[in-house]
């Protein structure tokens, strides 16, 4: 198995959650359809990828939050960054 040398997010992550919080990844780029690899947490294959392209699944990549929450706040695992709201200031 290989793993990303890169430490270069694929798209841009956005915050990490608390611990025993839950991942928002809501973005297709975390699922790949084409191939199924060993996660690095628990080690059954999963179609799910991290913003660095790490194969985990969701819950594991949660547990991993939980388990080292000093860690977690380098920001190996985080939820997608949230769009930017549109203001409409425009109001009567």
């Amino acid at each position: 198995m290989t793993r990303r040398s890169s430490k270069t997010p694929l798209f841009e992550p956005g915050l990490i959650p608390v611990p025993g919080g839950l991942l928002d990844w809501k973005d297709a780029r975390h699922f790949d359809r084409w191939q199924d690899l060993l996660c690095v947490e628990c080690g059954a294959p999963t179609p799910m990828r991290s913003h660095h392209g790490e194969p985990v699944h969701k819950t594991c990549a949660e547990d991993w939050i939980t388990a080292h929450p000093v860690e977690a706040r380098l920001g190996r695992f985080a939820s997608d960054a949230q769009p930017k709201r549109q203001r409409d200031d425009d109001h009567a």
